[in-house]
């Protein structure tokens, strides 16, 4: 079949044909933005899961359902090295130009710019990495304290106070949310509860690995109070099953029984896998429909695509060290396991092992769902690991 009608769409973020099974999550976050711009409480949506569970597809399909109902929307991808007052400042900058058009908002929004103003040049001395110019003064005693959570508090609530005016929710998209450290992240989310306690229509919708909901609590111990958890998993197998035939019936293309049920056992329901399986067995397949045999033929491109991009690209960032620490994981299976274990598969003591685990799940390649567990954060990586180090 013609590769160029291909429907599947593999990528890192890239929305997919069919995005199966999260409907009630798109229509909770709908409605926490459309509450508090209407002046009521609600809570701050937070996606959690592996790699390849679509949170940054599902983030950004949130936000571009905020953006056409009128929201301001901030999209910010939070990386390893740069801080959070950063990578928000230019947003938070954009956002309050869009409101200073809006004739209710205009004065608010220009106090919020002041306020900005305040703010970076307050933190420039803490964070060199802000690199935001501003033509606009600082307003005297707003956001100029140097005080991570005085000037967060003051940038938001006049933010706040702007889009409420505009009759609309401020929104801010947090992708990677669990690389801000805890030291920026408690300030952050104290700005939030100020902001919740004023009734302001400042919305954070975060997105992040499984740690992220540890991070959130160690941050401020009143956090489980301000954020709702959505944990994101594998498709069912009804959801998973849509996500592949609806693209292919959309292009009057059949896929047989068989070869369906193989794609989804292969993928284990993984949104990102069915899309690598969906767009290889389109290519294998001379016409409707797509049969096992097609499916069989795609499997060692698949396999072989996604040790070179999915898979590798996070393997090649680590050191030897820390790749034999996984490796050692892979041999007990897909996990979680006891770091008393991996120790023992290691040959080593797990007191040896602890800075090479810290700094794993700090790499966002492990994380620890109770005390003393590991566990992988990409799906079938220890199946990935034994291809490519046969032996430890």
């Amino acid at each position: 079949m013609d590769p160029i009608y291909n429907p599947f769409a593999p990528g890192a973020g890239t929305p997919p044909p069919e995005l199966a099974g999260r409907a009630d999550i798109l229509e909770k976050a709908r409605i926490a933005i459309a509450r508090m711009a209407s002046g009521n409480s609600s809570k701050h949506p937070l996606l959690i899961g592996l790699r390849g569970v679509g949170k940054t597809v599902l983030l950004d399909e949130i936000g571009t359902r905020a953006e056409a109902g009128g929201h301001y929307v901030l999209r910010i991808e939070a990386p390893e090295h740069r801080s959070l007052p950063a990578v928000l400042a230019p947003q938070v900058r954009i956002a309050l130009l869009k409101l200073s058009t809006s004739a209710a908002a205009t004065e608010y929004a220009n106090r919020a710019l002041r306020a900005l103003a305040g703010f970076v040049s307050s933190l420039k001395v803490s964070y060199a990495d802000i690199e935001l110019r501003l033509d606009v003064e600082p307003e005297k005693g707003l956001a100029d304290s140097g005080d991570l959570e005085t000037v967060l508090t003051d940038l938001l609530t006049t933010s706040g106070q702007a889009a409420s005016k505009a009759g609309k929710s401020l929104v801010i998209l947090i992708d990677e949310l669990q690389y801000v450290t805890i030291d920026q992240l408690g300030p952050f989310i104290a700005a939030l509860h100020r902001c919740a306690q004023q009734q302001l229509p400042v919305v954070l919708v975060g997105a992040g690995l499984p740690q992220l909901r540890a991070n959130v609590g160690k941050a401020k111990t009143y956090s489980e109070r301000l954020f709702e958890f959505f944990e994101l998993g594998p498709l069912a197998d009804a959801d998973a099953r849509e996500a592949i035939q609806k693209p292919l019936e959309a292009h009057h293309v059949n896929i047989e029984p068989d070869a369906l049920s193989l794609i989804i056992k292969e993928t284990v329901g993984y949104p990102y896998f069915l899309q690598e399986w969906g767009k290889n067995a389109w290519d294998a397949a001379a016409a409707s429909p797509i049969t096992n045999d097609d499916v069989q033929r795609a499997r060692q491109i698949v396999m072989a695509t996604l040790d070179t991009s999915f898979f590798a690209v996070r393997f090649d960032r680590l050191t030897s060290s820390e790749q034999r620490y996984l490796r050692g994981m892979a041999e007990l299976g897909s996990g979680p396991h006891r770091s008393g274990e991996i120790a023992e598969v290691l040959g080593k003591h797990t007191r040896e092992l602890g800075t090479v685990r810290s700094n794993l799940i700090a790499k966002g390649m492990i994380w620890s769902p109770s005390h003393g567990d590991t566990s992988f954060t990409v799906p079938l990586f220890d199946q990935f690991l034994k291809r490519v180090m046969p032996t430890l």
